[in-house]
């Protein structure tokens, strides 16, 4: 299948540490954010939204919709680019699948992405609450279909069997960055071990989907090929958008990717194959995440 030339990155070494007007977002605002924020607050829910430091929090709050963070918000792993607390987690709540599958009605989300930190420590990977959870939504909404972005199992793939086999219509799964980065950006993980868990859960009979960042020092050539592998492991949709340093004691930004070039790795990954490509410099696995659903 032919690829596109790649196009020259526009971000020059002078502003390199500096965000482009195209990474500029809106501050929240609006009755919609108000009421969904009202609704997280009161059933004392965790979003990945605010936890992950998301740029379209306003905009997709203000939508009405948020993508839900089960299993506590402190994580046993320490990706060196990830914005949620690094530790060890006391939370376990079982009541966490109807307090989530009630403010998904109240909200009513037409589309619900559902995702959680990693819980290493426990033998089951959290999988029987993911399993609950998304029973408890199908159940109070049954006409709510469900997205969930699960977490590294580590191999446990009998954990991973019951996290996907509640219902949902998309697994998603993400792979964060290319290969050659996974020491220094998921230091925790192995390219190879995800891409085992996506052809997995493609063997279940799911629609897959995952996301990469780029801006991490990555090269288009290296992007390419970790297409080229996600699409031999029955991978359907990808998700492509701008690392963003959330704070000073997280990785740095090698670059400011430009739209262009974004528009570019969509064009390519449609032609190697994925079903659906979300490509730009403000995009997140979950952005946008009811196209795709199909």
């Amino acid at each position: 299948m032919l690829e596109l030339p790649i196009v020259e990155n526009k971000t020059d070494a002078a502003s390199k540490r500096q965000r482009p007007d195209w990474l500029k977002v809106r501050l929240p605002m609006g009755e919609n954010y108000r009421n969904v924020r009202g609704i997280v607050d009161e059933f004392k829910l965790h979003t990945i939204c605010q936890s992950g430091s998301c740029p379209n929090m306003g905009e997709c709050w203000g939508a009405g919709t948020a993508t839900f963070m089960i299993l506590g918000n402190v994580c046993t792993r320490s990706c060196s680019f990830c914005a949620v607390k690094t530790g060890r987690p006391t939370e376990y709540d079982e009541d966490e699948p109807r307090r989530v599958a009630e403010a998904i009605w109240l909200m009513q989300v037409k589309h619900a992405v559902i995702t959680s930190v990693n819980r290493d420590e426990l033998k089951d990977r959290g999988a029987e609450i993911w399993y609950q959870t998304v029973r408890a939504v199908k159940e109070r909404c049954p006409e709510t279909t469900i997205e969930t972005l699960i977490p590294d199992t580590k191999g446990n793939w009998e954990a991973l069997g019951r996290m996907i086999s509640a219902g949902q219509e998309v697994v998603s799964h993400n792979m964060e960055t290319v290969p050659r980065l996974y020491r220094k950006v998921r230091p925790q993980a192995k390219y190879e071990r995800s891409l085992e868990q996506i052809q997995r859960i493609k063997h279940h009979g799911k629609r897959t989907k995952t996301g990469i960042m780029v801006g991490l020092g990555e090269t288009p050539e290296e992007v390419c090929q970790t297409m080229d592998d996600l699409v031999a492991h029955g991978c359907d949709i990808l998700t492509i958008g701008q690392y963003l340093q959330p704070t000073k004691m997280h990785l740095e930004v090698a670059e400011f990717v430009h739209p262009d070039l974004f528009a570019e790795y969509k064009e390519i990954g449609l032609q190697k194959g994925f079903k659906y490509v979300e490509s730009g410099p403000l995009v997140r696995s979950s952005y946008h995440a009811e196209r795709h659903v199909f």
